[in-house]
This record gives C-alpha cells, structure tokens and sequence, in this order.
C-alpha cells in the first residue's frame, strides 16, 4: 500500500474520525490549558470569564471558575465545553468575591469528563483549597501511587490532584511552606494558581516551560497563560514568572518567593511556533512578530520560484507573510477556513465525509489556478493533513505546491502538557524528509532548521538552546521523564 493511500485510508476511517473533528480534519497537536487569576477585584468571576474567553484557544473540553470572597468560603462552576457555554450572567453574578482563579482545559492526563475539570475544589483540614494548572507532571504516577498505599483516596484522575494531597498531608503548619514543599516535589512543565482560603499561591515550574504572566488593573493583581488576556480586560503587562518562582497575595500584597532553583530555562518552542496567540507576548517577544521572521529564515534557507505565497490559518499565516517579504512573492489567502462548523460532526458515507472536509477548509480557486503555490505550515505531525491541503490545492488548479514548514521535523513526543502521538505515530520519526515529501505529494518541501528557529525567536545566545526546549525535536529534555518511550528512545533518563 502507498504512503498515500495509508494515509488516506487512516484519515477517513469511521474510527479516526469519531476522534473529534479537529483531529480528523487537523491533524494538529492539541493546546494544552490555560489558566487565568485574579486578585483584590470585586469583579473577579468576570474578568475571568473575559480572561478565559481570551485563552479558549488553550482548551475546548471544559472551562472552570472559582471565587472567594476572601472569608475561605468558595464559589465555583465548571462545565463541559466552550466558556460561552459553561457560563451565563446568572452564573457569574453567583460567583462572588475578589479573588478567583479559572481554566480552560484540554485534557493530556485524565479523562475528559466533568469530575476532572478545573479548578479542582477540595475541603481539608486547613480550610478549603482550589488549584488549576496549565502542563503536565511527569512524576505524577510515582507519587500518586505513594500517596495512594499511605491512605490518600483520589476524586479524579487528573494529575493536579496529587498537589492537593501533598499539601494537605505535609506537617507544615504555614501554608505557604506546605505549598512550597508540595511544588518542590514535582517534576514536569507547569504553571500553577492554587487559591486556600483568603491566599494566593502563583507557581512556575523550574525551567519556565509553560508560560505564565503577571499584570495589574489598577490595585488589583492578575495572572494568564498568555499577555493576549491582559489586553481582553484592560490589564497591564507586568512581567513572566521566573523558573521554579513562587508568588504569595494576600491581603498584605504580592510576595516573591522561591520553591526551587532553576537548573536551566527552557521555554516551549511551540509556544512560539503554534500554541501562543499572535498578539501573545512571552518573555518580552511578541509571538506574531517571531512567526514572521520565522518565514523569513525559511525563506532564507529553501527560496523556491513560485507565482503566490499562502498560509494554512490560523497559525502559519504569519510564518507566511514573513516568506513572502523576504522572498517578494505575493502573499495571497489561498486557503480559508470556515469557523462556524461546529466542534464535531459525523457524516454517514466516506462520499459525505470526503465533501465535508472543505466544510472546514477550502482553497481559494481564483488565487492558486495555474499557480506555482508555495503552502506555509507550522509542522506535520502524522501528515494526514498536509497530504489533504496539497491535493485541495491542486484540485482548485494549483500547478505547483511547495510546502515549507516553519519548524524543523517533530519527532519526539511531548511530556509536559501538550497531547502529542507517540513516536510511532509521528511521521518524521520515521520518514526522510524526502519520504514525507512523496508521502504528502508535494513538489518540494523544506523544514526550518534548529539553528533557523533559534535565530526566529530571537532570544539571547547566553543559555542552552537560547533557553528554548526543543525536546519534541532533538529529543533532548530539560527533565527527567518518567515514561518508558523517552526511556526507551534514549532521552537520559
């Protein structure tokens, strides 16, 4: 059986496609969460129901709030899907207080289901205590099983939860020091908003792997996954939580702390690649702006002479008209995508489903007929999806399609929070690059190189991998992971 008729076959099987339509459709890797908190704002449920509107793009299975009025007494609400479907006025105006934390979660450990949406809400001896994260903990099995023959009985199956039981059975009588000793006991990529009684606890993890900042709203504080909540609430931008920080409010102010030392930053490469939204800042780079000259460098490295330049939306349409700048190509929507699909549907005969896809996306036929194309994307995971856009662009007329991806070859699975296939299933981990050229149809296809994406982000050159993880690339993690493929692949642990 060819590449392409494997994929293909792959794609349109009733079994992969009642996976949901963004993977069925979009053969992408999946948002991992996003977190939003507030505190000294008598508003703090809506500006997060704002904040979380703003970091959807984070997480479609559940969304979450829980406020405080500051007396330890704790409202909350969560709900399976989209923020507009979980919340209405009503429930808002029942959130009361000025201190809140919410989430957005696509779920990479535990079952989507309603019992593991976030924030996680407990009762325990020191009062009541809600947390949610954006990430994953690598070590969470070992101590879930730890704690599990010392007594502790689990509600969920969500990895956050083990937080909660450490802090609960440590012998600290200051809540700050048990919170300090519970996020010193975990390993993984993580950011933390964990809210006890009248206090806040803000946590990034050693190596800065999941972003997390800090603003101001006139004397309230307010913490996002990303900047782009900031501007959704008419918040100030005041800084990134440094690795392994750990911030305490109360009714005193905002405290810095530390719960660990930093062997060495390591944001997330996809942060700035796919995840983070365009008008998204991370450590002072404004993501938008690292997408263009991402083009830009690939550009540089893989000039091909074509007629017009288009990018696969959302993400790649930066990484696309930084290409065309350089190379002087026009820049052309010759890709389109329809936002008003739906989360999921099923059609019943592969003829419907195969009709269907361009319900999702279509190619602009007046812009690419006759055309030497070149198709910017921001990577190829299992290839389904780029097999799909290079034929549709040659079924609206394209003469040439040349694909330039503005990332180099993923390989490596993701530990850390982002819901990547196993190696298996990755494509590049198997293929040339000159196979994945055959395997998806295209005339040419180039990958940006490490050195090219480095250059792209434009971070210092004073830290290993300008303090980058490009682990889901070169296979090297910040950590140790606690998983037998990364052992098995020879990834140090």
């Amino acid at each position: 059986m060819s590449d392409e008729r494997l994929i293909r076959e792959t794609l349109w099987t009733g079994d992969y496609y009642n996976q949901g339509a963004d993977n069925a459709f979009f053969d992408k890797l999946k948002e991992e969460c996003g977190v939003f908190g507030v505190y000294g704002h008598p508003e703090a449920a809506a500006l997060s129901f704002y904040g979380l509107h703003a970091l959807q793009h984070r997480g479609e299975e559940s969304a979450g709030i829980c406020t405080s009025e500051g007396s330890g007494e704790f409202h909350y609400h969560r709900g399976m899907g989209l923020v507009k479907e979980v919340f209405d006025n009503a429930t808002i105006q029942r959130l009361k207080g000025s201190i809140g934390i919410g989430h957005v979660r696509y779920s990479t450990s535990g079952e989507s289901k309603l019992q593991n949406a976030q924030p996680l809400v407990f009762k325990y001896k020191g009062g009541e205590l809600a947390i949610c994260t954006n990430g994953n903990i690598v070590n969470a099995g070992e101590i879930r099983r730890e704690l599990e023959e010392q007594g502790s009985i689990f509600q969920t199956t969500s990895d956050t939860e083990v937080v909660i039981h450490l802090i609960a059975r440590s012998k600290h009588d200051d809540i700050a020091l048990a919170v300090k000793e519970a996020l010193g006991r975990i390993v993984g990529g993580f950011a933390f908003l964990i809210m006890i009684n009248d206090m806040l606890f803000v946590a990034q993890d050693p190596n800065a792997l999941r972003p997390l900042s800090i603003g101001k709203l006139g004397a309230a504080y307010v913490f996002a996954s990303e900047t782009c909540a900031f501007e959704t609430i008419g918040a100030g931008y005041m800084r990134d939580l440094k690795p392994g920080e750990l911030l305490i409010i109360d009714k005193y102010g905002m405290k810095e702390d530390r719960f660990a030392v930093s062997p060495r930053r390591a944001h997330c490469a996809m942060e700035f690649i796919y995840f983070s939204r365009p008008d998204s800042d991370i450590d002072g780079i404004n993501i938008h702006s690292a997408r263009k000259r991402m083009g830009a460098e690939l550009a540089k490295e893989s000039f091909v002479d074509a007629d017009v330049v288009t990018g696969v939306p959302d993400s790649s349409i930066s990484a696309a008209i930084g290409f065309a700048e350089q190379t002087g190509i026009p820049y052309e929507l010759g890709l389109i995508k329809n936002r008003y699909t739906g989360r999921t549907f099923i059609q019943p005969s592969q003829e419907l489903r195969e009709r269907g896809v361009k319900m999702k996306l279509s190619a602009v036929r007046k812009v690419v007929e006759g055309k030497r194309v070149v198709m910017i994307d921001d990577s190829i995971v299992r290839g389904t999806t780029s097999l799909r856009i290079v034929n549709m662009l040659r079924e609206a007329g394209a003469k040439e399609v040349h694909v330039r991806i503005s990332s180099p070859p993923y390989k490596n699975p993701c530990f850390y929070g982002i819901d990547t296939p196993n190696r298996g299933e990755l494509i590049a981990s198997s293929k040339s690059i000159e196979e994945i050229r055959q395997a998806i149809n295209a005339d040419s296809l180039h990958f940006l190189t490490k050195e090219g994406i480095l250059e792209a982000i434009g971070r210092p050159a004073l830290e290993y991998n300008r303090g980058m993880c490009m682990g889901c690339f070169d296979n090297e993690y910040p950590t140790v992971v606690h998983d037998e493929e990364a052992a098995a692949a020879g990834c140090g642990c």
